[in-house]
C-alpha cells in the first residue's frame, strides 16, 4: 500500500478499505453517477460477467436520473452515498458538509458512505461512523486522469488489485474514454483468473 494510503488508514482506522473473504472476490465501485451514456455502459459491461458492483451516487445526478438509479438497484447493484452536491469533506464546514450528505441519504437510502475525494475532516469522519459504513480503496484506478492512459490504467488496477481489492472508478464524463477501454479487460482478466465480482453490504 502507498505511504498516503498507509497515512489515512491510520487516520480512519474504522473505514473499509478491503474485504478479504475466503473466496475470490473483487469489489468494483463506481463513484459520481448515475449519468446518461456511461452508467448505462457500466451496467451492460457488468451484466456480460455476471459481475455486481457498488456505485456511490452524488445525490444531484440521482435527483436528475431517477430511472437510471432505479435500474442500478434493480439490476442487482448495490448504492452508496456520495454526498448531494460532490463536496469536498475539507473545504466544507462540518454542519454544512453532514447536511449535504442527509440531502443525498433522502434519495439513495443506503448505510455506504464514501467521502468525494477522499477527504474528510476527523469531525466529519466521527459524525458519519455513527450512521454509515464508510468505504474507502486500495486501488485507485485513476481513470479520471488526463495525464494517465488508458492503457496504463489498465496496468495500474491490474498490478495492484488482488482478493478483497475495492477498486475506484467513476461513471463520469471525465473517466469515460479510460473507463470504456479499462473496465472490460479488468472484468475478462480476473474472470480469467477465477475471482467473482460481489458488492459491498452495509453494517
Amino acid at each position: 500500500m502507498k505511504p498516503i494510503y498507509a497515512l489515512l488508514k491510520t487516520v480512519f482506522p474504522s473505514a473499509t478499505w478491503n474485504l478479504s473473504t475466503g473466496k475470490k472476490n473483487i469489489y468494483l465501485t463506481f463513484d459520481d453517477g448515475p449519468l446518461p451514456g456511461i452508467t448505462p455502459f457500466v451496467l451492460e459491461t457488468l451484466k456480460q460477467y455476471n459481475a455486481k458492483a457498488t456505485f456511490f451516487c452524488v445525490g444531484e445526478n440521482v435527483q436528475r436520473n431517477e430511472d437510471l438509479f432505479r435500474r442500478v438497484i434493480e439490476e442487482g447493484h448495490a448504492a452508496g452515498n456520495h454526498t448531494f452536491s460532490h463536496l469536498n469533506g475539507w473545504k466544507t464546514s462540518t454542519p454544512a458538509y453532514l447536511a449535504d450528505v442527509e440531502a443525498c441519504r433522502k434519495l439513495v437510502p443506503s448505510a455506504l458512505f464514501r467521502p468525494p475525494y477522499g477527504k474528510l475532516r476527523p469531525a466529519q469522519y466521527k459524525a458519519l461512523m455513527k450512521k454509515y459504513r464508510i468505504v474507502m480503496w486500495n486501488v485507485l484506478s485513476r481513470d479520471y486522469d488526463s495525464n494517465v492512459s488508458a492503457e496504463r490504467c489498465l496496468e495500474n488496477v491490474i498490478e495492484n488489485a488482488g482478493n478483497g481489492s475495492i477498486i475506484v472508478f467513476h461513471d463520469n464524463y471525465k473517466s469515460e474514454k479510460s473507463l470504456r477501454y479499462v473496465l472490460p479487460r479488468v472484468l475478462e482478466h480476473f474472470s480469467g483468473k477465477g475471482f467473482g465480482f460481489g458488492k459491498i453490504k452495509g453494517e
